[in-house]
């Protein structure tokens, strides 16, 4: 899963993974964070995801981290958006008025970075990683973040056997193992659906810091 996989997706427009409207399910769990309007949310591995949009309109400063310079280009010309030039020694990307999109790489995002930020929303990030970078992952967001903000992360399970990822299979006892250490993990929906032949099942996980900020 190196730079170029991910380039080569984005620059073929080979994005099913890329989802055209708000997600249905951020705008019915999203409420049960309790995060207060004008938080900051991170949202890493973004994409032009209109999720974004939709937390900025929620009176949410968004934070986005996106490896593709052509999916952040894309995501300002589909919504009319003017951003300018991200001043970063570590990013490129576009600051507009309460978004911040960076593009680069996520593991370089630091704490500075993220001063200001009270929730992440990770809907096709932690499911885009092979395994091996899971575990990175989740001790990464905890080192920026201090896992002393709430998270909602949607994940998909299914028989990894049938179908190479992305997006991963993540069973509910992988990410207890990730997250558990530093949060209480609630599951606030889960359903099962045909994915390509494959039966595969969605879940909404709510994670409370257990030592909050």
């Amino acid at each position: 899963m190196k730079a170029d996989f991910w380039h080569r997706k984005w620059a073929r427009d080979e994005i099913g993974f890329h989802q055209p409207g708000v997600n249905a399910l951020l705008k019915t769990y999203w409420p049960t964070l309790g995060v207060a309007q004008g938080a900051a949310v991170l949202v890493p591995l973004c994409g032009k995801s209109q999720d974004m949009v939709w937390l900025h309109a929620a009176g949410h400063p968004v934070l986005g981290v996106e490896l593709s310079e052509k999916a952040l280009a894309d995501f300002l010309t589909e919504n009319d958006l003017n951003g300018r030039p991200a001043q970063h020694d570590r990013f490129c990307g576009y600051e507009l008025d309460d978004m911040t999109l960076f593009c680069g790489d996520f593991f370089h995002l630091c704490a500075d970075d993220c001063e200001g930020v009270q929730a992440v929303y990770d809907r096709a990030a932690l499911v885009a990683l092979p395994p091996e970078m899971r575990r990175r992952y989740a001790e990464h967001m905890t080192a920026i973040l201090g896992a002393t903000v709430p998270m909602l992360l949607i994940g998909l399970e299914y028989d990894q056997t049938l179908k190479a990822g992305p997006p991963f299979s993540v069973p509910e006892s992988e990410i207890r193992d990730l997250f558990g250490d530093h949060y209480q993990i609630e599951v606030l929906h889960s359903e099962t659906f045909e994915r390509k032949g494959v039966s595969t099942t969605e879940t909404v996980y709510r994670l409370t810091p257990l030592n909050p900020a």
